[in-house]
């Protein structure tokens, strides 16, 4: 008997050694895992160079964390800037507005445009309709930083700024007075407790200076810590790590109508001047396309001598392709948000004495009915044109309107 308990206890001894072992080498394995890299985003926009040298410091704050690394990106330009294949942030390339959910934390940078930011950096964020109905921003830090010739408004820009970021359900991140007694008193300094600023028009022309460059750091790094807390966080849906709800993934009418037809609606043509590519009004929507695709003009020319009714037909098509790709990005990324349908107005390339207007525009009427059905109904109107944008042989004005 005693045989056989000193075994059951030596038996008892082994599994509970086994058993610590096992969740020691876990723990261990935890604590030595290398945490992954932090990846903070410096969008910015300038034409002088001056938020630019902000966003470089920004940049180098946010390195200052062990592990965080900072990625500079322009925003888009509405229009060219001249000489800028010379100024010192030529080589800085361009974001895109749906590789924003990629990264762990953004610094937005803009000059101050009349209490208020860039026009270029505005309209880069009106392209976030999409990313915000799919909440793929929310909780993400976010910071500003702006650079103003005299100054004046930059508060109040840094602040308006603040109400897109909140909106997206971004956690925002101030400096507030940090960094504020090490700089030098005795000249004007931009800086806020909002976002570090830049008096980029102060009389002594060294601009930004040692003390704006230096809050700018500090902000970079403060960012950085937010992002790293981000990254620890943004995996875990509930403590649990179990799901409140089960999922129910949401299948769109529109979507489906389109892969049934073998539809694949091409990328929104860009603006290529000082103008958007949509404008809501209530509940309306109003656009305006042209037979771009690819970035070229398809079947150009006049109606009837360059091109043929054909031709023109499958230019008509490709422009009510274009017209919904537009209609899309601004339904937030959903044609079910679309209600209805309500005119469209075709332009055509002819020559005097022209008549088949109604022909060709049938092309662009019934594509749209076939894809939205009895929404896709619509009042119509077209014109004869002695001359449309580009060289194109059709111009298509739509008006939708939204749920």
């Amino acid at each position: 008997m005693d045989s056989v308990n000193s075994m059951r206890i030596k038996t008892g001894i082994l599994i509970f050694l086994s058993l610590f072992s096992g969740s020691l080498l876990k723990a261990q394995s935890k604590m030595t895992t290398p945490p992954s890299e932090i990846k903070v985003l410096v969008l910015f926009n300038t034409e002088s160079g001056g938020t630019y040298k902000m966003a470089k410091e920004i940049a180098a704050g946010i390195e200052k964390l062990p592990g965080a690394k900072a990625v500079l990106k322009q925003v888009p330009r509405i229009k060219p800037l001249e000489n800028e294949a010379k100024q010192a942030f030529a080589n800085i390339p361009y974001a895109t507005i749906n590789e924003l959910p990629e990264y762990d934390g953004i610094a937005f940078g803009s000059a101050v445009h009349f209490g208020n930011m860039s026009a270029d950096m505005r309209y880069f964020l009106d392209q976030s309709v999409g990313l915000w109905t799919a909440h793929k921003l929310e909780g993400k830090p976010a910071t500003v930083f702006m650079s103003a010739g005299s100054g004046a408004g930059r508060e109040g820009a840094i602040l308006s700024f603040w109400n897109t970021l909140a909106v997206h359900g971004m956690t925002i991140v101030s400096p507030g007075i940090m960094g504020t007694s090490e700089i030098d008193k005795s000249i004007p300094q931009g800086n806020t407790v909002f976002g570090a600023s830049s008096l980029a028009g102060a009389p002594d022309g060294n601009r930004p200076s040692k003390g704006e460059l230096h809050i700018a750091s500090l902000q970079g790094y403060a960012l950085a810590k937010a992002a790293k807390g981000y990254q620890l966080t943004k995996t875990e849906v509930n403590p649990s790590n179990t799901p409140l709800m089960p999922a129910s993934p949401k299948t769109s009418r529109i979507e489906a109508k389109l892969k049934a037809l073998n539809i694949v609606l091409p990328d929104a043509p860009a603006p290529v001047g000082n103008y958007k590519p949509f404008r809501i009004s209530g509940k309306q929507i109003f656009i305006n396309q042209i037979a771009l695709k690819a970035g070229k003009v398809e079947h150009p020319g006049m109606v009837g001598t360059e091109v043929t009714e054909e031709q023109a037909k499958l230019a008509t098509r490709q422009t009510l392709l274009n017209v919904l790709a537009v209609l899309k990005q601004a339904a937030g990324g959903d044609l079910d948000n679309v209600k209805q349908a309500v005119q469209l107005t075709g332009f055509f390339y002819t020559a005097a004495g022209y008549t088949k207007h109604a022909v060709l525009m049938n092309e662009a009427s019934n594509l749209l009915v076939e894809i939205l059905g009895e929404s896709g109904m619509h009042t119509r109107a077209t014109v004869g044109a002695s001359s449309l944008p580009m060289n194109s042989s059709v111009e298509i004005q739509a008006i939708f309107e939204l749920e």
